[in-house]
Order: structure tokens, then sequence, then C-alpha cells
């Protein structure tokens, strides 16, 4: 099915959008209604969804369909399991754990996904405050979800979230050496600093690599073994 752009008459909606390598919704066109509440995945104790060690909660449905994408076998809405309250209390409990620094939302859209997602950062928010921050990942822009017309549970969510992942994956600009995301369009959004300033504010740790570090290993290794003969 070819890719669509459904806004073609707007603006400023972020850094390369509209892109040919991904749907491109109009404001509001997309909804929580689209969720059923499936849960693609748990994973507990990572590293690699964001700073620390962290809870991941991967949720269902994507209707982006960026072309390259590594999860598109959640790209369906129905995919995976019910979210209930066995899992939730699971979190809570991984949650607890002192190492854990926090949970990361990922999909799958999060975004369309508030029906779980909001009350789950609610209570997040209830029982931890702030010190245990929440990340998450979309396809949608900053500039997309502050446009007129965007459906208000966004807003919410994001209001309780601390970093934000934004934008589609574009596998042109995809680049091995970033931090925390796949190509070269998506921003590490601090959501507090840019909803207080009205506009987008780079998470403050954005340290992306310069070269592979295999390659810095192999160049030490060899430099060793010269000295050493």
């Amino acid at each position: 099915m070819p890719l669509k752009d459904f806004a073609p008459t707007e603006t400023q909606r972020g850094p390369f959008i509209p892109t040919r390598s991904a749907n491109n919704p109009r404001a509001g066109q997309w909804t929580n209604r689209m969720s059923h509440n499936m849960i693609a995945d748990y994973k507990r104790f990572l590293m690699t969804d964001g700073e620390g060690i962290r809870v991941s909660l991967y949720v269902s449905g994507c209707p982006f369909h960026c072309v390259g994408c590594y999860n598109s076998s959640i790209w369906d809405f129905k995919a995976g399991h019910e979210y209930n309250d066995k899992l939730e209390a699971q979190i809570m409990k991984d949650l607890s754990e002192p190492f854990v620094q926090g949970i990361t939302f990922l999909g799958g859209e999060p975004l369309l996904n508030t029906g779980v997602l909001l009350p789950l950062a609610r209570k997040i928010r209830e029982k931890f405050g702030h010190t245990k921050d929440i990340w998450c990942w979309t396809g949608y822009t900053w500039e997309e979800l502050m446009r007129p017309g965007e459906s208000p549970d966004k807003l919410e969510l994001l209001k309780e979230i601390d970093i934000l992942v934004d934008g589609r994956y574009i596998k042109e600009l995809h680049d091995s050496l970033l931090q925390f995301r796949g190509s070269k369009n998506q921003r590490i959004i601090d959501v507090p600093a840019s909803l207080a300033a009205g506009e987008v504010k780079i998470w403050p740790k954005l340290h992306d690599q310069e070269r592979f570090i295999p390659e810095i290993y192999g160049k030490e290794r060899s430099a060793g073994e010269g000295s050493a003969s």
C-alpha cells in the first residue's frame, strides 16, 4: 500500500516531515480510538531504551508504517495481549527497585495508546513522583503534537513524560552512531523544558558517537600490540 501525506497543505511539521518513507497524518486524524489496549512486550532491566537501567513497555499498533521499521511486526493494533492488572503490578514492583531509573514507552505508537499509558504514567507519578523518569518514543514530531486539532490526550500524556524521542524513522537518514535513535531527523527532547519554553529543547545529556566503538578498540589494540613488539 503506498505511503501517503494526508496533510499536504500543512507546513512546519518538524524536521524532514512530510517524508516519503512513512505515512504523514493530518492533525487529529489518528486517535486512541484505534487502540485495543494491547501490549506487544514488556522487558525488564535494560540499558538500551534510554538512560540508566530501565523497564520498557511496548504497546501494539502503529499507522506510520516507516520503511525499514524494526518493529513492523507490531503495527497491528490487535497484536500481543491485553494490558492487565498483573502486568501493571509487575511494572510497579520493578520500578520500586532502587537500581531502576525509570520506564520507557515504545511501540507501536505510544501516543495512540493513551488509554493504557496515561493512567499508568499518572500512577507512576503518584507513587514515585519524579524519582523515576519516563521516556517515550513516538513517530510524531514535537511540532505535530503542538499543532491545533491534535487530540488532547496526546498532550496530557506528554505532560507526564520527561524525555521524548520524536519523529518517524527515515531509512535514508539512518546513522548507527546516534544515541538512542535510528535516523538523523529524530530528536531527544527535554519535555518539561520544552513545554516551559514553548519550543524544542534538546536533552542536555545528548552525546552521539563520532565513530564505531569496535573501530576505536581495534585501533587501540593495534597500537598496544605495536608498542609491545
